[in-house]
Formats: C-alpha cells, structure tokens, sequence
C-alpha cells in the first residue's frame, strides 16, 4: 500500500504574490524620498563615473533594479526610466527601461496566477453569467486588449500585470504585448531622460507632462485605436 502525499497548501503558492504586496506597501513608506529627482540629481556624477568605468555592469545592474523596482511595485518607476535616459541616452536607454519593465511584468503576473489567478479563472468559468461572458471576450481578442491596457493608461501598470492573470492570459501573449505596447511611452520618457543633463544645469526639474501633449499622444492614441480594429472586425462580422 502506498501512502500518498498531501497536496502542498495553497498558501505555498500564493507567497510570492503576497510577498509582492507586503513589499509594495512597506517601499511606499519607506523608499518615497530614496528614488527621487532630487536622489537622481545629487548621486548623477557617481552614477555616470560608475557607468563610465563598469559599462556592462552598470547596463544589468539598472535593468536588474528596474525590474525589482516594477515586480514589488516599489516607488520610482518613473525615475527609474528617466534614469535609464540619462545614463544611457535614447539607445540603449529605451531598451533597458522595456526589458527592465517587461520583466517586471511578467514575474507579477507568474506570481499573481500561481498564487490566486489559476483558480479564480476556473471559478470564473465554472460560474458563468456576465463574468464568464467577459473573461471569454477577453480570450477572443487578447492582442488587442492587452495592447490597449499598455498604450492608454487608463488602467494602473499594477492592475494591468493583475488582471491577466486573474482571466487566464497566455504568458507569450502578456509578455509580447508589454514589450511593445510599452514601447511608445517609454521612448517618450527616456527621451526627457536623455536630456537631464542640461536641466541639472538649469537647476530645473523635467517637465513630464509632454506625454499629454497632442503631438505625442496623438499617435499613442492612434496605436490604441489600430489596436482595437480586430475587435471592431470581428463584432461587425457578428452582426452581419
């Protein structure tokens, strides 16, 4: 007679996600005044002398710390990207800031479907109703949806790392999509963050609100509205 292994506690699987949350509560106490402008301004020499001399080391260390910075949604993502400007210029600075963003993502949402998100998408088809007729929609048009959570932020970048997970998202597709659908907001910043140099000069601080200006969200919202064409195709060919 062979004796059985209890099935591991779900509580295994949901710690990664609750240490998540535990993190990001104490770091929005705890790490406010630590990644800042002004941290940025007093450290840019050391900073840019250490990239100087370790270029490579330099290159993983900032993606490496973007990352922790958007897993445990610790505060200074912005700062984190203008960062990545500033040391880096335009490029590779923009390919940093991505990676260092997508991979954040992407271990949120592994956390997130491990510790809650597998269950609640069987519980969700299991019930059916609305719930269940939305999580389908959102199945039939994964591209377009996860495009747009990225390139409108209308949806929090923590909340857009939850909710696929809690829906059932493919993995490839989540990734893919932060990848690129980040893209155009991240070159917008990494942009101001390539010329920080010259307002430290100043003595001024960036002026971030140039992602609402029409010239640069114009297109974003045009990528937004490409990106919602399939699901207009395919309710119009419901209809007809």
């Amino acid at each position: 007679m062979t004796e059985t292994t209890p099935p591991p506690s779900p509580w295994i699987k949901r710690l990664p996600i609750l240490a998540i949350a535990l993190a990001a509560v104490v770091g929005a106490f705890t790490l406010r005044d630590h990644i800042s402008f002004d941290a940025l301004a007093q450290n840019r020499e050391a900073l840019i002398a250490f990239r100087d001399g370790n270029f490579l080391l330099a290159s993983l260390a900032f993606i490496g710390a973007y990352v922790v910075i958007v897993a445990f949604s610790l505060p200074g993502a912005t700062i984190a990207t203008l960062t990545g400007g500033f040391l880096f210029g335009l490029f590779p600075g923009v390919l940093y800031n991505v990676l260092g963003a997508t991979f954040g993502a992407v271990a949120v949402f592994l956390a997130a479907r491990a510790g809650f998100g597998a269950d609640m998408a069987a519980k969700l088809e299991q019930k059916g109703g609305a719930a269940a007729r939305l999580q389908q929609g959102l199945r039939e048009n994964e591209w377009s949806v996860l495009l747009m959570m990225r390139l409108v932020p209308a949806v929090p970048f923590f909340l857009a790392n939850l909710i696929p997970a809690f829906v059932g998202t493919s993995l490839f597709r989540f990734a893919v999509t932060t990848f690129f659908g980040i893209m155009p907001g991240a070159l917008v910043f990494t942009s101001v963050g390539a010329g920080l140099g010259e307002v430290f000069a100043r003595g001024e601080t960036p002026d971030l609100s140039i992602i609402f200006a029409p010239h640069v969200l114009g297109p974003i919202l045009g990528l937004a509205a490409l990106s919602a064409l399939p699901i207009l195709v395919k309710r119009f060919r419901k209809g007809a």
